[in-house]
């Protein structure tokens, strides 16, 4: 066949399936396909963190009559008429929520997406959550954009998923990679986008996803740096050799960012769980927020907004120590009161701008101890940025990379992974949890990271258990039992009460055992009554009735009580083994 018949033979086809058909399978069977797909989404998630971020500084120039290209953060001061847009602003917020009728439950990022829902996100609560952030950075709350970047560039990319069809791996890695794309693309870095995804979204680093994560990165970036974006740099004078001392001192530096990551994000959580009045309505909260925030707004204009200027300034300028230390304390306090008061955003920007201060202070304190410097401040700063950062966000290779792509020093990114790892470890064992999954946790879920649990989720008693359960009255004589059930038949039989409810489950042998009275009612030998099952428990609280109860097999029952099936333990665990070795077919690319 020539190469001119090949084709038209393509083409034909192309037209009697349809072109959405022969692209899902291209991009289910093909891995080459899938880098392309994920390329595209990337390139979109680009774009769409560029329009986010100029859409927030637009804003933020009109309300605070900035002269361009200057930051809020940076401002030395501001006017008074300046300060009121801060409660203007959490005003505008609630209304914006009441105007879409933003759903009381709580809005799924990323992270919950690949954690619990196989990739997929809404459309329409990213684009809310993306307006609240960028309500709330643009009227200047100590929130970044980082969470909004993410979400569309999730979003854009489960809208890949959700067109073609794709498996529950690729759908999460494509989320991942898109995800990874917007972070990518917000500071031109690729490095920093293909880890995040890695270690915040997808939550592994898999071989399958290693080219469409990348690709997707790298053009993420692309269309960013082609829209005129910026990539983030840090300016930092050339770090000094590093001996034993100093690892050791930029460890102790890990320590107190694991420390304070944790007091900070448990602070939020207090402040959340203790400022809703009955009284107060939730969509006047933010406007609260607001008002607690025009001191500190007065005290220092460096709290507001995410802190780029900011972070600019007190590298550069090297402040004096007094000052960072207030700016830092006042900074902690902007942010837990922005979030704890239901401004929308994240500590991403915010906990890197953290971090610098306490890399300062951490250096000026040993040097005081010490009576000389032991530590370069600036060097601590950049360590301590990324030391926060892992803290709060998780991610330590996420952190190195932006640290070695933002500074082109590669001399810090060995102390900058001695007080990530520190850091992370201390979060791990201390508290468990990254800011993402501790609101999580706060909401009653127990996702500990963006690692794929939500199929033991769909892994439920009612889709596991036998419909063809034998029942017979508990009233009904054994003489009956035994005619009805011989020997061999089956081995157990659910009882039944007046009601025609659950009572009791009995084994078959022993209705056929020696010196029992044949008239006597079957009930008399009934045995297992306390352990059920109902139709909506996973996995993981099935197999914990089993071992609790040591029950070979369990009744699912209905919320009025009715029999709805069986369940064995065998069954219930060779479901599990079937669907664990799946997953790590799907983890490793396995087809």
């Amino acid at each position: 066949m020539s190469a001119s018949d090949t084709l038209r033979r393509r083409v034909r086809r192309l037209r009697e399936t349809g072109w959405r058909e022969t692209l899902r399978r291209l991009f289910r069977r093909s891995e080459v396909w899938f880098v392309l797909l994920a390329a595209l989404v990337g390139g979109a998630s680009g774009v769409l963190t560029v329009l986010i971020s100029r859409l927030a500084y637009a804003i933020q120039v009109l309300l605070f009559q900035l002269p361009q290209p200057e930051r809020l953060s940076a401002q030395p001061s501001l006017e008074p008429w300046q300060l009121a847009i801060l409660p203007l602003g959490g005003l505008a917020l609630g209304l914006f929520g009441l105007l879409v009728r933003a759903r009381r439950r709580a809005l799924v990022d990323a992270v919950e997406a690949n954690a619990l829902h196989g990739g997929r996100m809404s459309g329409r609560d990213s684009l809310v959550i993306t307006g609240q952030t960028v309500i709330s950075n643009g009227f200047g709350a100590s929130v970044g954009l980082e969470a909004a970047y993410a979400q569309m560039g999730g979003a854009a990319a489960s809208l890949g998923g959700r067109l073609f069809a794709l498996r529950r791996a690729d759908f999460r890695t494509l989320t991942g990679a898109g995800a990874g794309a917007g972070i990518a693309a917000a500071f031109g870095a690729p490095l920093v986008g293909a880890f995040y995804a890695f270690e915040i979204v997808i939550g592994a680093y898999t071989p399958a996803a290693i080219a469409p994560v990348v690709a997707a990165s790298l053009t993420g970036a692309l269309a960013a740096e082609a829209l005129g974006a910026k990539g983030y740099v840090l300016h930092v004078t050339e770090a000094a050799a590093l001996d034993t001392a100093s690892y050791l001192a930029y460890a102790g530096l890990g320590v107190a960012a694991a420390l304070f990551g944790i007091a900070l994000m448990r602070l939020v959580a207090l402040l959340e769980a203790h400022t809703r009045p009955a009284w107060l309505p939730r969509w006047l909260r933010p406007a609260v927020g607001g008002l607690l925030l025009v001191p500190i707004a007065f005290l220092s204009p460096q709290t507001l907004s995410a802190g780029h200027g900011a972070m600019h300034l007190d590298i550069a300028a090297g402040a004096g120590i007094g000052l960072v230390a207030a700016v830092f304390l006042l900074k902690s306090l902007a942010s837990v009161v922005s979030l704890g008061f239901g401004f929308r955003g994240g500590l991403f920007f915010a906990s890197l701008f953290l971090g610098t201060l306490l890399g300062h202070l951490f250096a000026a304190g040993l040097a005081g101890l010490a009576g000389r410097p032991l530590l370069d401040g600036g060097d601590a700063a950049v360590v301590g940025m990324a030391a926060l950062a892992v803290s709060v966000i998780g991610g330590p290779m996420t952190m190195a990379m932006l640290v070695l792509e933002t500074t082109q020093d590669f001399a810090l990114v060995g102390a900058v992974l001695a007080a990530s790892l520190v850091a992370s470890l201390i979060v791990r064992e201390v508290f468990g949890y990254s800011f993402s999954t501790w609101r999580l946790h706060l909401r009653g879920e127990t996702v500990k990271s963006a690692r794929d649990v939500g199929w033991v989720r769909t892994l439920t008693a009612g889709r596991m258990m036998r419909r063809d359960a034998r029942t017979i009255p508990e009233t009904a004589t054994i003489a009956e039992f035994r005619r009805r059930f011989p020997l061999g038949s089956v081995g157990r039989v659910v009882l039944l009460d007046e009601a025609g409810h659950y009572a009791g489950i009995v084994q078959t042998a022993g209705a056929f055992a020696e010196g029992l009275e044949a008239e006597s009612p079957v009930g008399t030998l009934m045995g297992t009554h306390d352990a059920v099952l109902e139709p909506g428990d996973d996995i993981q609280t099935t197999m914990h009735v089993f071992d609790e109860t040591g029950a070979d097999e369990v009744v699912v029952l209905a919320p009025d009580g009715s029999v709805l099936g069986v369940l064995s333990e065998s069954h219930a665990r060779k479901r599990y083994a079937e669907e664990l070795e799946k997953a790590q077919r799907d983890l490793f690319g396995e087809r």
